[in-house]
């Protein structure tokens, strides 16, 4: 029989009943009833019942297990009573009789138990992260993270695409963020840097010959955490391709996305990939407040500026008078309650915001009956009951005094909405306050239960713009990908930078960006001329991406691509809310990893060795 084990903990059948057997993993539970001890144990496959009584040899030694301890048994297979068969393990039909036991790790007092779901610290949870993965829900997520990663390697090789490796350590390439730098001992005072992409390297390939590149690839980002970003590194699926289009890059990661989705989504709803919508930038702006919209929710805020201009709402039509202001409404159907409204109102206030507006529509009340007629309440509701006065439906809220009813039907009847219905309103320059109407939106969506939580709803967004204006200094700078070829090639560069589009896109899912990519500048005379634009001339150019523009002096291929997270998309099917639980030993919001004591001080041989000399911060 083999040293450890004869069968993993989840391989015993009725089958293997009088069988002798040897079983090794962790002891995940005991139980005492009275003279006979049941213990739970628990391996990367699974749980097998295994018991002892007084006639066992070994039933002392087995008095003495604890969770947690790493054991070896050897024991007889037999049948559990009918009515005690657990048909939620595939092991339930069976325990063993132990005969024989082996300690092979005792464990001490335990920092958090891998048993049940209690909930502990972050701190604690990262510092013992080899405990918290022994947890049933976090050894599910990494499995299916391998899955992932597995299914989408197999779907890549099936779309005719090679793996190819590209250098860990390089050159710095600005990708958005800062880089970790990496000193070099054989050159003093020089650095190279992690790279925050493959970026460079991949359309190197490209111009190499190379026609389909992919790589499950690290990248590494000196970022600010959040929810769902890793402060350090992370893992893409990359890409690029040569000859192709937009659409070819579209048509090629859109469906190896939705099988994986199909595959590990848990039955969700996942649409067919040329159903996805692919809406611009701006109008993801305008219509979600959001690059990144969750298209699971049905609402899309509007424009209803011309509703408040010269009306009595003294703060919106003021606003109006100011060039490059707006004033957008997010309808809220079903929202039509005052408490409703009050509490999305409060939300803006705690967003920063001074409020949100808001009009909701309600049956007619015998109040402003009683207002508009002038007359008592009492006969008001006497009117009401006898049909003399005609009930209905109408506007409530301090927006719907101020600008009357003609302004309030004409917006009701933009936005589609009726009694029980409601609708917010936030002015200014859209920019101050996008961010916030996007995320009330979502808000209201997730509390009227207008979210569809039962699917994946993808859409691609294009049209990025590649410029924007400093509004303080007046200067042009990227707002996107510096290395996005513009449409209209060289001469959409002639007039006004700020209506340059990029052939940029990303592919966002309930809210999340997945991919990012482009169709890639691959002229050197465009590339300078863009760069140009933002202020870099052309030596600047190329004392920043050398490489790549000398490079492309020598043929090179029209060429696109994009990457998609690998820790996102893992997030989103495991059905997270943080990126941490599915990276098997993250950092924690600090950018510290508490386990392994990083980051860390140098020693001084370190130090001497690199020639750097480290300046204490006051």
């Amino acid at each position: 029989m083999h040293a450890y084990r004869s069968h993993s903990c989840a391989a015993l059948t009725s089958a293997n009943v009088g069988d002798t057997v040897r079983l090794s993993g962790w002891v995940h539970r005991v139980r005492d009833h009275g003279g006979v001890l049941f213990i739970d144990l628990r391996d990367h496959y699974g749980i097998t019942q295994v018991l002892c009584d007084g006639d066992s040899p070994v039933f002392a030694e087995v008095e003495k297990l604890r969770s947690e301890w790493c054991i070896r048994i050897d024991g007889t297979v037999k049948a559990r009573d009918e009515s005690l068969i657990n048909p939620k393990l595939p092991t339930g039909e069976v325990e063993v009789y132990v005969r024989d036991l082996e300690v092979l790790g005792p464990a001490g007092e335990l920092p958090l138990m891998v048993f049940g779901d209690q909930e502990y610290p972050e701190e604690t949870r990262l510092t013992y992260r080899y405990l918290d993965l022994r947890r049933e829900k976090m050894q599910a997520n990494m499995k299916m993270r391998s899955d992932v990663v597995s299914s989408i390697r197999k779907r890549m090789w099936d779309r005719a695409f090679r793996e190819y490796q590209t250098p860990i350590i390089t050159a710095s390439s600005p990708e958005g963020a800062r880089d970790f730098l990496v000193p070099s001992r054989l050159h003093p005072g020089k650095f190279y840097a992690l790279p925050q992409a493959p970026q460079q390297f991949k359309q190197l390939l490209m111009v190499s010959g190379f026609d389909k590149y992919f790589q499950i690839a690290p990248c590494f980002r000196d970022e600010d955490p959040r929810a769902d970003r890793s402060p350090t590194d992370f893992y893409q699926l990359d890409l690029e391709m040569s000859f192709v289009e937009q659409q070819d890059v579209f048509d090629t990661i859109a469906p190896v996305l939705a099988g994986v989705f199909e595959e590990f989504g848990g039955g969700k709803k996942v649409d067919a990939p040329e159903s996805w919508e692919q809406i611009s930038y701006r109008d993801a702006a305008l219509w979600y407040g959001s690059d990144k919209p969750d298209l699971r929710n049905p609402i899309k805020m509007q424009v209803v500026s011309e509703h408040f201009r010269g009306s009595g709402f003294a703060i919106f039509a003021k606003l109006l008078e100011q060039e490059g202001t707006e004033v957008r409404a997010i309808p809220a159907p079903t929202g039509g309650s005052r408490k409703f409204c009050d509490r999305m109102n409060a939300y803006a206030q705690k967003e920063g915001l001074p409020g949100m507006g808001y009009i909701f529509w309600r049956d007619k009340t015998a109040d402003s009956v009683a207002q508009e007629l002038g007359i008592t309440v009492k006969e008001a509701q006497a009117k009401l009951k006898s049909g003399e006065v005609e009930g209905g439906m109408e506007a409530a809220g301090p927006l719907a005094k101020n600008i009357g009813p003609e302004r309030t039907e004409a917006i009701r009847q933009q936005l589609g909405l009726g009694k029980g219905d409601a609708a917010f309103f936030l002015g200014g320059k859209p920019k101050s306050f996008e961010g916030v109407a996007g995320r009330a939106r979502n808000v209201i969506g997730e509390e009227l239960g207008l979210t569809d939580q039962d699917r994946f709803a993808f859409v691609w967004i294009v049209d990025f713009p590649i410029y924007e204006k400093d509004e303080e200094t007046g200067r042009i700078d990227f707002e996107h990908n510096p290395f996005s070829m513009p449409q209209g090639g060289m001469e959409a560069l002639q007039g006004d930078p700020l209506d340059v589009l990029g052939y940029q896109y990303d592919l966002a899912c309930n809210g999340y960006e997945l991919v990012s990519g482009a169709i890639r500048n691959h002229r050197p005379e465009i590339m300078f001329k863009a760069f140009e634009i933002a202020g870099y001339d052309e030596a600047e150019v190329r004392k920043r991406f050398g490489g790549m523009v000398n490079a492309f002096q020598y043929g090179a291929p029209p060429h696109g691509g994009c990457a998609a997270g690998i820790d996102r998309i893992v997030m989103l099917l495991a059905g997270e809310q943080n990126i941490r639980e599915v990276i098997l030993f993250p950092m924690n919001q600090r950018a510290e990893d508490l386990m392994m004591d990083a980051p860390s001080d140098p020693t001084s041989d370190q130090l001497m060795e690199i020639g750097l000399r480290v300046i204490p911060q006051d």
